[in-house]
Protein backbone atom coordinates (compact mmCIF):
# COMPACT_ATOMS: atom_id res chain seq x y z
CA UNK A 1 0.00 0.00 0.00
CA UNK A 2 2.73 2.42 0.80
CA UNK A 3 4.53 1.74 -2.05
CA UNK A 4 1.72 2.57 -4.24
CA UNK A 5 1.53 5.67 -2.28
CA UNK A 6 4.87 6.62 -3.10
CA UNK A 7 4.71 5.75 -7.14
CA UNK A 8 1.33 8.26 -6.70
CA UNK A 9 2.98 10.83 -5.47
CA UNK A 10 5.50 11.21 -8.39
CA UNK A 11 2.58 12.67 -10.14
CA UNK A 12 1.10 14.90 -8.05
CA UNK A 13 3.85 18.19 -7.58
CA UNK A 14 3.05 19.29 -11.06
CA UNK A 15 -0.64 19.23 -10.50
CA UNK A 16 0.22 21.25 -6.88
CA UNK A 17 2.64 23.70 -9.25
CA UNK A 18 -0.51 24.13 -11.50
CA UNK A 19 -3.32 25.15 -9.09
CA UNK A 20 -0.72 27.87 -7.63
CA UNK A 21 -0.32 25.91 -4.18
CA UNK A 22 0.24 27.58 -0.93
CA UNK A 23 2.38 26.26 1.98
CA UNK A 24 -0.06 24.67 4.63
CA UNK A 25 1.76 24.76 7.64
CA UNK A 26 3.42 27.82 9.38
CA UNK A 27 5.03 26.01 12.00
CA UNK A 28 5.51 23.15 14.38
CA UNK A 29 3.02 23.32 17.30
CA UNK A 30 4.43 20.58 19.57
CA UNK A 31 5.41 16.86 18.91
CA UNK A 32 2.74 14.06 20.16
CA UNK A 33 3.74 11.04 21.91
CA UNK A 34 1.86 8.07 23.07
CA UNK A 35 2.58 6.67 26.80
CA UNK A 36 1.16 4.07 29.04
CA UNK A 37 0.99 6.31 31.92
CA UNK A 38 0.64 9.67 32.08
CA UNK A 39 2.05 10.29 35.68
CA UNK A 40 4.98 8.26 35.02
CA UNK A 41 5.99 9.75 31.79
CA UNK A 42 5.57 13.45 33.12
CA UNK A 43 8.08 12.68 36.50
CA UNK A 44 10.69 11.57 33.96
CA UNK A 45 10.17 14.54 31.60
CA UNK A 46 10.30 16.96 34.61
CA UNK A 47 12.55 15.42 37.06
CA UNK A 48 15.12 14.26 34.43
CA UNK A 49 14.69 16.21 31.53
CA UNK A 50 13.51 19.55 32.85
CA UNK A 51 10.10 19.63 30.85
CA UNK A 52 7.89 21.80 32.77
CA UNK A 53 3.70 20.83 32.90
CA UNK A 54 1.90 23.18 31.32
CA UNK A 55 -1.58 21.91 31.23
CA UNK A 56 -3.07 18.76 32.10
CA UNK A 57 -6.75 17.63 29.67
CA UNK A 58 -8.64 14.87 29.81
CA UNK A 59 -11.06 14.38 26.73
CA UNK A 60 -14.26 11.90 25.14
CA UNK A 61 -16.79 12.06 22.96
CA UNK A 62 -17.41 11.52 19.50
CA UNK A 63 -15.32 14.53 17.91
CA UNK A 64 -11.96 12.90 19.82
CA UNK A 65 -13.02 9.47 18.32
CA UNK A 66 -12.77 10.69 14.91
CA UNK A 67 -10.11 13.01 15.41
CA UNK A 68 -7.74 10.41 16.36
CA UNK A 69 -9.59 6.85 14.57
CA UNK A 70 -9.68 5.23 18.05
CA UNK A 71 -13.44 4.89 18.72
CA UNK A 72 -14.62 4.96 22.40
CA UNK A 73 -11.84 6.87 23.51
CA UNK A 74 -10.83 8.50 26.75
CA UNK A 75 -7.61 10.09 26.93
CA UNK A 76 -5.88 12.03 29.06
CA UNK A 77 -3.03 14.51 27.56
CA UNK A 78 -0.11 16.60 29.30
CA UNK A 79 1.27 19.87 27.43
CA UNK A 80 5.12 20.16 28.31
CA UNK A 81 7.55 22.68 27.42
CA UNK A 82 11.64 22.51 27.66
CA UNK A 83 12.91 25.94 26.65
CA UNK A 84 10.82 27.55 23.56
CA UNK A 85 9.52 24.37 22.01
CA UNK A 86 6.55 21.68 23.63
CA UNK A 87 5.59 17.55 23.19
CA UNK A 88 2.22 16.55 24.32
CA UNK A 89 2.25 13.10 26.32
CA UNK A 90 -1.13 11.42 25.67
CA UNK A 91 -2.20 8.26 27.57
CA UNK A 92 -5.49 6.12 26.38
CA UNK A 93 -7.61 5.18 29.24
CA UNK A 94 -9.44 3.35 26.80
CA UNK A 95 -9.30 1.88 24.75
CA UNK A 96 -5.69 0.43 25.59
CA UNK A 97 -3.23 0.13 22.82
CA UNK A 98 -0.77 -2.61 21.61
CA UNK A 99 2.80 -2.22 23.50
CA UNK A 100 5.45 -1.06 21.75
CA UNK A 101 7.57 -4.10 20.12
CA UNK A 102 10.64 -5.20 22.34
CA UNK A 103 13.06 -5.48 19.51
CA UNK A 104 12.26 -1.77 18.13
CA UNK A 105 15.16 -0.97 16.12
CA UNK A 106 16.74 2.81 15.02
CA UNK A 107 15.94 1.95 11.55
CA UNK A 108 12.67 0.81 11.70
CA UNK A 109 10.59 3.50 9.73
CA UNK A 110 7.86 3.88 12.81
CA UNK A 111 11.51 5.51 14.32
CA UNK A 112 10.63 9.01 15.66
CA UNK A 113 12.47 10.93 18.45
CA UNK A 114 13.11 14.42 19.96
CA UNK A 115 16.33 15.54 20.12
CA UNK A 116 16.78 17.46 23.28
CA UNK A 117 19.70 20.03 23.28
CA UNK A 118 22.20 19.83 25.94
CA UNK A 119 25.20 22.61 27.42
CA UNK A 120 27.14 20.03 28.30
CA UNK A 121 27.43 16.62 27.03
CA UNK A 122 29.75 15.04 29.60
CA UNK A 123 27.43 16.09 32.26
CA UNK A 124 24.54 15.66 30.55
CA UNK A 125 25.46 11.48 30.33
CA UNK A 126 26.45 11.38 33.91
CA UNK A 127 22.92 12.68 35.04
CA UNK A 128 21.19 10.51 32.75
CA UNK A 129 23.73 7.45 34.07
CA UNK A 130 22.90 8.31 37.59
CA UNK A 131 19.20 8.28 36.67
CA UNK A 132 19.21 4.71 35.20
CA UNK A 133 17.97 5.64 31.95
CA UNK A 134 17.97 2.98 29.31
CA UNK A 135 20.94 3.20 26.67
CA UNK A 136 20.16 2.92 23.50
CA UNK A 137 23.73 3.97 22.12
CA UNK A 138 26.66 2.57 23.48
CA UNK A 139 27.71 6.16 24.77
CA UNK A 140 28.19 9.60 23.58
CA UNK A 141 29.20 10.15 19.93
CA UNK A 142 31.17 12.81 18.30
CA UNK A 143 31.01 12.97 14.65
CA UNK A 144 34.17 12.96 13.08
CA UNK A 145 36.13 15.93 11.06
CA UNK A 146 35.63 14.56 7.99
CA UNK A 147 32.03 14.62 7.79
CA UNK A 148 32.43 18.61 7.24
CA UNK A 149 28.17 19.40 7.50
CA UNK A 150 28.24 17.16 11.21
CA UNK A 151 31.79 17.37 12.13
CA UNK A 152 31.84 17.82 16.26
CA UNK A 153 28.03 16.89 16.78
CA UNK A 154 27.91 15.19 19.72
CA UNK A 155 24.71 12.57 20.51
CA UNK A 156 23.15 10.08 22.58
CA UNK A 157 20.36 7.88 21.88
CA UNK A 158 18.55 6.78 25.42
CA UNK A 159 15.09 5.38 25.47
CA UNK A 160 12.02 6.66 28.39
CA UNK A 161 9.96 4.56 30.30
CA UNK A 162 8.13 3.08 27.14
CA UNK A 163 10.92 2.36 25.46
CA UNK A 164 10.29 5.73 23.36
CA UNK A 165 13.67 6.85 21.09
CA UNK A 166 15.24 10.34 22.52
CA UNK A 167 18.53 12.10 21.90
CA UNK A 168 20.37 14.75 23.68
CA UNK A 169 22.47 16.73 21.14
CA UNK A 170 25.51 19.28 22.05
CA UNK A 171 26.55 21.20 18.70
CA UNK A 172 29.69 22.67 18.53
CA UNK A 173 29.55 27.12 18.08
CA UNK A 174 29.74 26.51 14.34
CA UNK A 175 26.40 24.55 14.39
CA UNK A 176 22.71 24.74 15.00
CA UNK A 177 20.70 27.63 15.67
CA UNK A 178 22.15 30.99 17.45
CA UNK A 179 19.72 30.07 20.13
CA UNK A 180 21.66 26.94 21.37
CA UNK A 181 24.60 29.08 21.68
CA UNK A 182 23.42 32.03 23.88
CA UNK A 183 26.78 33.22 24.89
CA UNK A 184 26.98 34.00 21.15
CA UNK A 185 23.55 35.67 20.54
CA UNK A 186 21.68 38.56 21.86
CA UNK A 187 18.31 37.67 20.25
CA UNK A 188 17.24 34.90 23.42
CA UNK A 189 14.01 33.68 24.70
CA UNK A 190 13.79 33.86 28.72
CA UNK A 191 13.57 30.21 28.11
CA UNK A 192 16.93 29.53 26.34
CA UNK A 193 18.95 32.59 27.88
CA UNK A 194 19.20 30.64 30.97
CA UNK A 195 22.89 29.02 30.45
CA UNK A 196 23.06 27.32 33.71
CA UNK A 197 20.68 24.99 32.42
CA UNK A 198 21.72 21.43 31.91
CA UNK A 199 19.17 21.09 28.87
CA UNK A 200 17.85 23.72 26.77
CA UNK A 201 14.81 22.98 24.54
CA UNK A 202 13.62 20.51 21.55
CA UNK A 203 16.48 21.02 18.26
CA UNK A 204 14.19 18.97 15.63
CA UNK A 205 12.36 15.67 15.75
CA UNK A 206 14.02 12.82 13.61
CA UNK A 207 11.60 10.09 11.21
CA UNK A 208 13.24 7.08 9.77
CA UNK A 209 11.44 7.57 5.53
CA UNK A 210 12.38 5.43 3.08
CA UNK A 211 13.28 7.87 0.76
CA UNK A 212 14.25 11.08 0.60
CA UNK A 213 12.63 12.47 -2.49
CA UNK A 214 9.26 11.17 -1.73
CA UNK A 215 9.25 12.60 1.51
CA UNK A 216 10.69 15.93 -0.20
CA UNK A 217 7.29 15.85 -1.74
CA UNK A 218 5.43 15.80 1.01
CA UNK A 219 7.34 17.87 3.88
CA UNK A 220 8.63 20.51 1.26
CA UNK A 221 6.31 20.72 -1.60
CA UNK A 222 2.94 19.79 0.01
CA UNK A 223 3.44 21.30 3.73
CA UNK A 224 5.88 23.94 2.85
CA UNK A 225 8.58 22.98 5.29
CA UNK A 226 12.33 24.51 3.65
CA UNK A 227 15.64 22.41 3.45
CA UNK A 228 17.70 23.93 6.19
CA UNK A 229 20.93 21.22 6.06
CA UNK A 230 22.03 18.00 4.56
CA UNK A 231 24.54 15.32 5.31
CA UNK A 232 25.52 11.70 4.78
CA UNK A 233 26.62 10.28 7.87
CA UNK A 234 28.45 6.96 8.35
CA UNK A 235 31.78 5.22 10.48
CA UNK A 236 32.18 3.92 13.63
CA UNK A 237 30.70 6.86 15.61
CA UNK A 238 27.57 6.87 13.22
CA UNK A 239 26.75 3.00 14.04
CA UNK A 240 27.37 3.11 17.66
CA UNK A 241 25.08 6.57 17.96
CA UNK A 242 22.10 4.23 16.32
CA UNK A 243 23.06 0.79 17.32
CA UNK A 244 22.60 -0.66 13.84
CA UNK A 245 25.97 -1.98 12.13
CA UNK A 246 27.12 -0.63 8.66
CA UNK A 247 24.72 2.33 9.54
CA UNK A 248 25.03 4.85 6.27
CA UNK A 249 22.46 7.60 6.46
CA UNK A 250 21.50 10.45 4.38
CA UNK A 251 20.25 13.13 6.80
CA UNK A 252 17.89 15.83 5.78
CA UNK A 253 16.91 18.81 7.54
CA UNK A 254 14.03 20.87 7.21
CA UNK A 255 12.02 23.44 9.14
CA UNK A 256 9.37 26.03 9.05
CA UNK A 257 8.62 29.36 10.17
CA UNK A 258 8.94 28.65 14.26
CA UNK A 259 9.18 25.56 16.14
CA UNK A 260 11.52 22.56 16.19
CA UNK A 261 12.54 21.12 12.94
CA UNK A 262 12.02 18.12 11.49
CA UNK A 263 15.16 15.69 9.87
CA UNK A 264 14.69 12.52 7.63
CA UNK A 265 16.80 9.77 8.55
CA UNK A 266 17.25 7.57 5.23
CA UNK A 267 19.29 4.15 5.65
CA UNK A 268 21.18 3.98 3.14
CA UNK A 269 22.34 0.76 4.76
CA UNK A 270 21.20 -1.25 6.05
CA UNK A 271 18.25 -1.43 4.14
CA UNK A 272 16.42 -4.17 6.85
CA UNK A 273 14.70 -1.75 8.55
CA UNK A 274 10.95 -2.88 9.20
CA UNK A 275 7.93 -0.93 7.79
CA UNK A 276 5.27 1.53 9.54
CA UNK A 277 2.53 -1.22 10.72
CA UNK A 278 -0.46 -0.30 8.99
CA UNK A 279 -2.66 -1.99 11.32
CA UNK A 280 -1.17 0.82 13.62
CA UNK A 281 -3.64 3.42 15.90
CA UNK A 282 -3.36 6.24 17.69
CA UNK A 283 -3.55 4.21 20.96
CA UNK A 284 -0.23 2.40 20.25
CA UNK A 285 2.51 2.94 22.29
CA UNK A 286 4.83 3.41 18.72
CA UNK A 287 2.17 6.24 17.90
CA UNK A 288 3.87 9.64 17.46
CA UNK A 289 2.24 13.09 15.85
CA UNK A 290 3.70 15.80 14.69
CA UNK A 291 1.49 19.45 15.47
CA UNK A 292 1.95 21.91 13.05
CA UNK A 293 0.33 24.91 12.72
CA UNK A 294 -1.84 25.99 9.67
CA UNK A 295 -3.93 28.47 7.93
CA UNK A 296 -6.70 26.19 6.85
CA UNK A 297 -7.51 23.03 8.04
CA UNK A 298 -10.08 22.44 5.36
CA UNK A 299 -7.62 23.99 2.41
CA UNK A 300 -4.89 21.07 4.07
CA UNK A 301 -7.76 18.30 3.85
CA UNK A 302 -8.38 18.77 0.00
CA UNK A 303 -4.59 19.31 -0.24
CA UNK A 304 -4.08 16.31 1.36
CA UNK A 305 -6.54 14.04 -0.75
CA UNK A 306 -5.15 15.36 -3.75
CA UNK A 307 -2.10 14.39 -2.63
CA UNK A 308 -3.31 10.87 -2.11
CA UNK A 309 -2.20 11.24 1.87
CA UNK A 310 -4.08 8.38 4.21
CA UNK A 311 -5.68 9.77 6.45
CA UNK A 312 -6.47 8.72 10.89
CA UNK A 313 -9.12 11.33 11.48
CA UNK A 314 -12.55 11.15 9.32
CA UNK A 315 -12.07 14.78 8.29
CA UNK A 316 -11.68 18.30 9.92
CA UNK A 317 -12.49 18.19 13.37
CA UNK A 318 -12.61 20.90 15.81
CA UNK A 319 -10.18 22.67 13.53
CA UNK A 320 -7.32 19.87 12.41
CA UNK A 321 -7.16 17.22 10.49
CA UNK A 322 -4.90 13.93 10.77
CA UNK A 323 -2.91 12.20 8.11
CA UNK A 324 -0.19 10.32 7.25
CA UNK A 325 3.23 10.63 5.21
CA UNK A 326 4.37 8.88 2.79
CA UNK A 327 5.73 6.22 5.69
CA UNK A 328 2.71 6.07 7.86
CA UNK A 329 4.51 9.01 10.02
CA UNK A 330 1.15 10.86 11.47
CA UNK A 331 0.91 14.37 10.75
CA UNK A 332 -1.55 16.72 12.47
CA UNK A 333 -2.46 20.22 11.26
CA UNK A 334 -4.13 22.28 13.40
CA UNK A 335 -5.99 25.97 11.84
CA UNK A 336 -4.33 28.84 13.89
Amino acid sequence: MLRRAWLNLLIIPAALAASDHRPLVIGVDSIGITVSDLDRSIEFYSKILSFEKVSETEFDGPDYEHLEGVFGLRMRTARMRLGDEYIELTEFLAPRGRPMPDDSRANDRWFQHIAIITSDMEHAYQWLREKKVQHASTGPQRLPEWNKNAANIQAFYFRDPDGHFLEVLAFPPDKGQAKWHPNQSEKLSKQSAKTDKLFLGIDHTAIVISDTDASLRFYRDLLGLQVVGESENYGTEQEHLNNVFGARLRITSLRAATGPGVEFLEYLAPRDGRAYPPEEKSNDLLHWQTKFSGISAEEAEQDLRNFRSSFISTGVVRGSIVARDPDGHAVQISQQ
